[in-house]
């Protein structure tokens, strides 16, 4: 035993110095391969630089054969005739025929004796020639003729040769660009290439991994499995488990999916390829499916691998929408390519195709089923406990004072992605260093939540005292109401100060629910509609004011009346169309509707609107003391929140409306049952 040690023991170091040679060996062609990189790049560099230089003496020098081409002449220009009068009277002092420019130049006598240069063209032909050197000879003067011998040679060269040899200099300097890295020629060649730069190697080109993703728990727990197969597929092999061949993410824009795919790919430490979908479509038919082709089969030479493409929609669209019905059309055919690759590839080759759309309801459903993109993973919008921890992260590397309330914070920014909580942060630290503090605190954070949900406040408007009076009239309004429908904890602030397009604010915020019964609706619809309420009650008249809110009271009862079937005369029906813009906000719009159904849409919006908007009168006209104090504090200080705001809220009695399909609006605005037609 102690003979067996001994020589294991000597055969370590032996090991480790043999692992340290390879190691030397490798770290040693390595750093041939980037000297002989950088002499090449070097030896293009200068080769581009001689031949730019080539390119500005050939251009100079056919610059130079043209002026020298250009026939000279100095003095007066002379028309046939009026040389055919001037060599009557003797009066051509001299004259010499320029041969290879067809001019004549010479000097003629003036009247009072002395002389002055002339010039004129004459036809290429021996009949003019001879024609004009009788008249001369005639007259006395002294003729010479200039054959001009050496033009001939300089219009060979100008004309024809420097030409050619500018455009061979030009397509070297291209081809020397594009082989030393620059956008040359071979741009052009390769237009069928995804890109040389595509792949980057797991945490040593991506530090990012799951503990930089926040609010994404489900979906981290979805994509470990990925990870997992990526790091050890053989595990999988064993048991005839089938891995996912691709994971499609989608949500609302901002939510992290992109940030999640770098996060597999830094878990992973594979390579990691990171294309667009715009990128595969162009107006060239066949480049797209080209570069399809040219991605997979760099990915399948340094599988496993991850392939992640952001906007998938825009290669991936249903076939037949927006092109033509034919096969020949540029988009179907990137997408046939598509489809042909994901299902050219094992499950046991390691490659793994990721992809992101805000748009899942028009992809082509064959890249949906089975076999192409196994797992769908929703990326919803962070709740209460999710922001906090997006934000908590992204304060981790800003100067954020340990003083401040995340949890707070999370409360107030409701509805908002990580792309917005991120922006949160970085604008309060821009606010600290225009303050010039050393830390961000809680006021910076505030302001940044306004200017992100508003932008920022205009300093440069000054309002009338009309103006501050009427909109103090409607966010006083907005607020009391609100709180007698029962939603007093979601007011947070408001304010007469003009932001961005808008030029008053009430900062409400909803809870984060996932089922909202018609009576919670109909409360906030109402209290969308109290600012309008306000002004019309306070001060007998509307404005401008309200566009926003109509905007938003008209999309509410729109979905109440279409959508959700909160409406006695229409009954349990959907009118509106399929949502069309998927995560994106968009509305959908009516869909193929009798007459009738219409008109009964049209009422029954009309009478939400209107019965809403009443109950809003009859909430103010119930608290209108509290009204009227909040709306004239709120024009003096322009701007209140926390407990200035809550003395008021809470002093009004609170009373959640009850929503009825059937009813309607009475002349003096009171609730009246309806009988439901059908």
């Amino acid at each position: 035993m102690t003979e067996q040690t001994a020589v294991d023991t000597d055969a370590a170091p032996a090991q480790t110095r043999l692992e340290a040679l390879v190691a030397r060996l490798r770290a040693y062609r390595l750093a041939q391969r980037r000297k002989a990189a950088g002499q090449g790049r070097g030896k293009g560099s200068r080769i581009t630089t001689m031949l730019g230089a080539i390119v500005v003496l050939l251009l100079l020098l056919f610059g130079a054969g043209l002026s020298y081409l250009t026939p000279s002449g100095s003095g007066r220009q002379l028309t046939l005739d009026e040389f055919v009068a001037l060599t009557g009277g003797h009066r051509v002092e001299s004259a010499t025929f320029l041969d290879q420019d067809n001019r004549l130049i010479g000097r003629y006598v003036l009247p009072d004796q002395t002389t002055a240069p002339f010039w004129l063209n004459y036809p290429k032909s021996d009949v003019a020639f001879g024609s004009l050197a009788d008249r001369l000879a005639a007259d006395g003067a002294r003729v010479r003729v200039d054959p001009q011998s050496q033009k001939v040679i300089v219009r060979t060269v100008t004309i024809y040769l420097l030409p050619l040899l500018v455009l061979a200099s030009v397509f070297g300097l291209l081809f020397a660009g594009s082989r030393g890295g620059g956008s040359g020629i071979g741009e052009v060649i390769n237009f069928g290439s995804i890109g040389s730069k595509r792949g980057q190697k797991g945490k040593q080109g991506n530090s990012i991994g799951f503990g930089d993703v926040g609010s994404a728990g489900e979906a981290i727990a979805e994509l470990r499995e990925v990870v997992d197969y990526l790091r050890n597929p053989a595990r999988y092999d064993e048991v005839g488990a089938v891995p996912p061949k691709g994971v499609l993410l989608f949500g609302p824009p901002g939510c992290g999916k992109t940030l999640l795919a770098k996060a597999v790919a830094g878990e992973a430490g594979v390579p990691f390829f990171s294309v667009a979908g715009a990128e595969f479509v162009e107006s060239l038919v066949g480049v797209g499916a080209a570069r399809v082709r040219d991605l997979f089969r760099r990915v399948r030479a340094v599988a496993p691998a991850i392939v992640f493409i952001d906007e998938l929609d825009a290669a991936g669209r249903r076939r037949g929408r927006g092109g033509g019905e034919g096969g020949s059309d540029e988009r179907e055919q990137t997408l046939n390519q598509m489809l042909v690759e994901m299902d050219g590839f094992e499950v046991s080759g390691g490659i793994v195709v990721m992809g992101a759309t805000n748009r899942p309801d028009i992809l082509d459903p064959a890249l949906l089923r089975p076999g192409r993109f196994d797992r769908h993973i929703t990326i919803e919008l962070p709740d209460a406990p999710g922001r906090d921890e997006i934000l908590r992260l992204h304060a981790r590397t800003r100067p954020v004072n340990p003083d401040v309330d995340f949890a707070y914070l999370a409360r107030r920014t409701a509805g908002f992605s990580g792309a917005d909580l991120a922006n949160v942060i970085n604008e309060a630290t821009l606010l600290a260093l225009r303050l010039g503090r050393q830390d961000v605190t809680t006021p910076e954070l505030e302001e940044a939540i306004q200017r992100v949900l508003h932008g920022p406040q205009r300093r440069g408007v000054v309002l009338a005292p009309e103006e501050r009076q009427r909109i103090a009239v409607h966010e006083a309004g907005h607020a009391i109401v609100a709180a007698a429908v029962g939603q007093a904890q979601s007011v947070h602030r408001i304010s007469v100060l003009t932001r961005g397009r808008s030029s008053g604010q009430t900062r409400t915020t909803t809870a984060d629910v996932l089922v909202r019964t018609a009576d919670d609706l109909y409360g906030e619809l109402v209290a969308t509609l109290a600012g309008r309420a306000a002004e019309q009650l306070v001060l007998g008249s509307l404005s401008t004011g309200a566009e926003d809110d109509l905007e938003t009271a008209s999309s509410l009862a729109s979905d109440m009346v279409g959508r959700y079937g909160m409406s006695g005369r229409v009954g349990p029906r959907r009118l509106l169309a399929s949502d069309v813009d998927g995560f994106l906000g968009g509305k959908s719009g009516l869909g193929d509707l009798a007459p009738r159904a219409l008109d009964a849409y049209d009422e029954e919006l009309e009478r939400l609107l209107l019965a809403a908007e009443a109950e809003a009168r009859r909430r103010l006209s119930a608290n209108r003391e509290v009204f009227d104090r909040l709306a004239g504090e709120l024009a003096t200080a322009e701007t209140l929140e926390g407990p200035a705001l809550e003395i008021f809220l809470y002093a009004v009695p609170h009373e959640p409306p009850r929503f009825s399909p059937s009813l309607s609006v009475s002349a003096n605005g009171a609730r009246t049952p309806r009988k439901v037609t059908t």
